[in-house]
C-alpha cells in the first residue's frame, strides 16, 4: 500500500530566528546531501549537518546527532537512497542495498519507526532493481516516509488537543500543567512531535498551558532540546530534575503527563527514554492522566510482552559519568564522578500498559489494550 503525502490543513510554523524548518529535509541544490539539525550543539549552537552517505547516515543517528524515533526512521530512509547514490555498474544491487539496510537498522535497536521506514523503502525497490530510476524511487520512497510521519505528528495534535482542551475547562481557564520527559517535539519527528504536538496546538489556539520538563539524564534532552523549542515557540516551561515529578504531582501541581515512545507493543506496553516507567508509577499513585502519544509507526505489531521482548539499548558509561555543557564558550564534558567509577547506561524503560491511560494515535485515542489498538489498526493485524 503507498502512504500518501499529505497537506496539513493547519500548519505550525516551526521557527528558529525567524525561519521555518523541519528536522531533516534534502538540500534542493545538490540531491545528495541530507540536511539535518545538528542536536548535539543545541541549545548552544544552532548548526546544520549534511548528511551524504550511508556511512554519515548511520553514524548521525548513532551518536544522537539526529535522535527521535519518526526522525531516525525518515534519516533511515534518506540513507538507502543514498546508498543508491553509492552503486556503480560494477555494484551487486541486491547485496550491496541488502547491507546497507542491516547496517542502518543496527545502529539504534529500540526505535521500531528506524526498521519500518528502511523496510518501507527496501520493498518500493524490490523488481526495480535494474530500473535506471531506482534512485528517483528510492528518493520518492524516503519522501513519503517523512510526509507521513508529518502527517501523523499533526493528526497526533488534532487528537491530543481535546484532552488538554477538556482540563481547560475544568480549571474554568486556569493554566493546564503538563509534565513530559525527554523530547518529543518536532525536533524528535521531523514536524510537529508527538508529546507536544498537542502542547503546541492548545497554545496556538489561546489555551494556557505551562509544561514541567523534565532534565532527562543522562544527555539531557529535556534540558537542552524540549526547553529550546518549547522557548522558540514561546509556551511557558519550567525545567525540573527528573526526581522532582513525583513531588509535584503529590502537591497537585500536574494534570497531565505526556509522553513519547519509541516502541509499543500491541497490547499497550511502550518503551520511552529511561524514567518514563517512574513517571507513569507517580501518575497511577496521584490519579493523574499518563498518555503516550504516537504514531502507528511506533508500534511494533509482532510483539505482546513488552518488559521481555522489547531490545533495550545500552550506550556508553561516560555518558553517565559525564555531563556535557558550555565550557568556556564551547560544548565540552565535565566528569561528575571519581575516575575509574563503574557506570551502566539503559537508554529506555518499559512502561507495562496497565499503567497507561491511554495512547494518543494519529487515528484517534484508544485505551492501552490489545482490544482497543486491534480495533483502530485492523488492517495492522495479520
Amino acid at each position: 500500500m503507498r502512504l500518501k503525502s499529505f497537506r496539513p490543513e493547519r500548519i505550525i510554523t516551526m521557527l528558529v530566528d525567524g525561519k521555518n524548518y523541519q528536522s531533516i529535509w534534502l538540500d534542493k541544490i545538490d540531491r545528495g546531501k541530507v540536511m539535518v539539525i545538528d542536536q548535539k550543539r543545541l541549545p548552544f549552537f544552532f548548526e546544520i549537518k549534511e548528511l551524504c552517505s550511508v556511512e554519515d547516515i548511520y553514524s548521525a543517528i548513532k551518536d544522537m546527532t539526529l535522535r527521535g524515533a519518526p526522525l531516525i526512521g525518515a534519516a533511515g530512509a534518506y540513507g538507502i537512497y543514498l546508498a543508491t547514490l553509492e552503486m556503480n555498474s560494477l555494484t551487486n544491487i541486491p547485496d550491496h542495498l541488502a547491507n546497507a539496510s542491516r547496517y542502518i537498522t543496527s545502529c539504534r535497536p529500540t526505535a521500531v519507526n528506524l526498521s519500518w521506514a528502511v523496510k518501507y523503502v527496501m520493498d518500493k525497490l524490490k523488481g526495480n532493481f535494474a530500473s535506471p530510476s531506482l534512485s528517483e524511487i528510492a528518493l520518492d520512497a524516503a519522501n513519503e516516509v517523512c510526509e507521513t510521519e508529518k502527517e501523523n505528528c499533526r493528526r497526533i495534535g488534532n487528537y491530543g488537543i481535546n484532552l488538554i482542551e477538556d482540563i481547560s475547562k475544568d480549571k474554568k481557564g486556569e493554566p493546564v500543567n503538563i509534565l513530559t520527559h525527554c523530547n518529543a517535539g518536532w525536533l524528535a519527528c521531523i514536524d510537529y512531535g508527538t508529546a507536544l504536538s498537542p502542547v503546541y496546538f492548545a497554545h496556538d489556539k489561546g489555551i494556557p498551558v505551562h509544561v514541567w520538563i523534565d532534565e532527562t539524564r543522562p544527555l539531557n534532552q529535556g534540558a537542552r532540546l524540549t526547553t529550546w523549542e518549547l522557548g522558540n515557540h514561546g509556551v511557558p516551561y519550567t525545567l525540573i530534575t527528573d526526581n522532582t515529578g513525583g513531588f509535584l504531582m503529590q502537591k497537585g501541581k500536574v494534570d497531565i503527563v505526556l509522553v513519547g515512545s519509541d516502541r509499543t507493543t500491541r497490547k499497550g506496553d511502550s518503551a520511552n527514554k529511561i524514567g518514563t516507567y517512574l513517571k507513569a508509577l507517580a501518575a497511577l499513585d496521584n490519579k493523574i492522566p499518563f498518555y503516550v502519544a504516537l504514531p502507528s509507526t511506533s508500534i511494533d505489531f509482532s510483539l505482546s510482552d513488552g518488559i521481555r521482548e522489547i531490545p533495550v539499548e545500552e550506550r556508553a558509561p561516560d555518558e553517565v559519568t559525564s555531563v556535557n555543557g558550555l565550557v568556556n564558550g564551547e560544548i565540552g564534558a565535565v566528569r561528575i564522578c571519581p575516575e575509574g567509577a563503574d557506570a551502566a547506561n539503559w537508554g529506555f524503560d518499559i512502561t507495562p500498559a496497565r499503567l497507561i491511560t491511554g495512547l494518543i494515535t494519529e487515528k484517534g485515542i484508544c485505551r492501552a489494550e490489545e482490544k482497543d489498538i486491534r480495533n483502530m489498526f485492523s488492517n495492522k493485524f495479520k
